[in-house]
């Protein structure tokens, strides 16, 4: 009897130990997924914020021309307070740009926007404003680009030698292995005030420029603190204006 009570308590507590082990892997599976949930959420609410301010940026670029006038069009500053004699020349009708190192020196990081995608916005910008405007300079679709982040611009300029410039090189390198393709749509099309042609752009998906450039500041920590443009913005130059036809 005593031994029919023995295997009776151990067969017992054998099924209460398998009955506990389902029930911690339920629970564990139950807080790792809702966990997923819960950032899967935070993320795409993040997202969310993110193309709202990116609209509302827009929108206030989008107003500028109305607000401050056509500029361009009196020979104003360019948006580095520069004259346009300064940075331009007119030769035979034509814009050309005007050439100089750049002093101080610019350090910039950008993403690159591939021919297969710009050649065909520079033609349509082409066909769109040459009717309009006699004194254009079209930007090289072949260097179409976005700029994200600067480790020294023409404000703020920070001194580095060439074993400094590689270790940015590299910091850099390393941020943009570690970031998800983007995927990016054209939002909207704005002439500013000071006669340039952008193309503002929204995240379908991917590392958000936010984030982009937030890992850029950790990855160069001597970068100006103050940097040129807003850090949700997404922006390519098409072209330049200067006068009506």
């Amino acid at each position: 009897m005593a031994r029919a009570v023995a295997v009776g308590a151990g067969h017992c507590w054998s099924h209460s130990k398998t009955v506990i082990l389902i029930w911690c892997i339920c629970i564990f599976f139950y807080i790792f997924f809702f966990r997923m949930a819960l950032q899967n959420s935070s993320s795409s609410s993040s997202s969310d914020k993110n193309t709202e301010q990116r609209s509302r940026l827009y929108d206030t670029m989008e107003r500028g021309l109305d607000e401050s006038g056509a500029a361009f069009l009196k020979h104003g500053e360019t948006s580095q307070s520069l004259s346009l004699s300064d940075i331009f020349t007119l030769k035979n009708g034509s814009i050309t740009p005007v050439l100089k190192a750049a002093n101080p020196p610019v350090r910039a990081t950008v993403l690159y926007l591939s021919p297969e995608y710009s050649v065909p916005i520079s033609d349509n910008v082409k066909n769109t404003f040459s009717p309009y405007f006699d004194k254009v300079w079209f930007q090289n679709s072949s260097v179409y680009h976005f700029s994200m982040f600067h480790a020294s611009h023409h404000i703020e300029s920070i001194p580095a030698t060439e074993d400094e410039i590689e270790a940015e090189a590299n910091a850099v390198k390393a941020v943009a292995d570690s970031l998800c393709p983007l995927k990016i749509v054209l939002d909207r099309v704005v002439l500013t005030s000071t006669g340039v042609l952008l193309g503002c752009w929204q995240v379908i998906s991917g590392t958000d420029p936010l984030t982009i450039r937030a890992k850029l500041k950790s990855a160069l920590p001597h970068a100006p603190k103050k940097q040129l443009y807003d850090a949700v913005i997404l922006h390519t130059s098409f072209r330049k204006a200067f006068g009506s036809s």
